[in-house]
């Protein structure tokens, strides 16, 4: 995979903004960032990323049935989220990572790879 498209869903635009510069100065091309889940949709469909990033609350709901849309379609989601534990995450999606809010951009960088990798292998 030469450079992985990583779409990052996130309303509050400090933190979007921060993610996805964290992300592309690793080198990983972003998609957003988008406030909500229509808008990523939109994106998703013409342009089926290799990773996403979301935030579960999003402008006008949640993130939820994009989610489960990508994961469906073989996109590796890591929730990004500061009002939802992993335990939550976990018991209504075993397959997706979780990060709390605030996340160091180390962390962010490293479960981005090993989703990337888990989904390669």
């Amino acid at each position: 995979m030469a450079h992985p498209v990583i779409l990052v869903a996130e309303d509050e635009p400090i933190v979007a903004h921060d993610l996805c510069d964290t992300v592309e100065e690793a080198g990983f091309i972003v998609e957003g960032p988008f406030d909500d889940a229509s808008s990523a949709m939109l994106a998703f469909q013409k342009n089926k990323p290799d990773l996403a990033i979301l935030d579960i609350n999003l402008s006008g709901g949640t993130a939820y049935s994009l989610a489960e849309k990508m994961m469906a379609e073989d996109v590796p989601v890591i929730f990004h989220s500061g009002q939802v534990t992993s335990e939550e995450v976990h018991a209504l999606y075993p397959n997706a990572s979780t990060l709390s809010k605030p996340c160091p951009p180390a962390v962010i960088l490293d479960t981005v790879q090993q989703a990337l990798d888990a989904a390669e292998g």
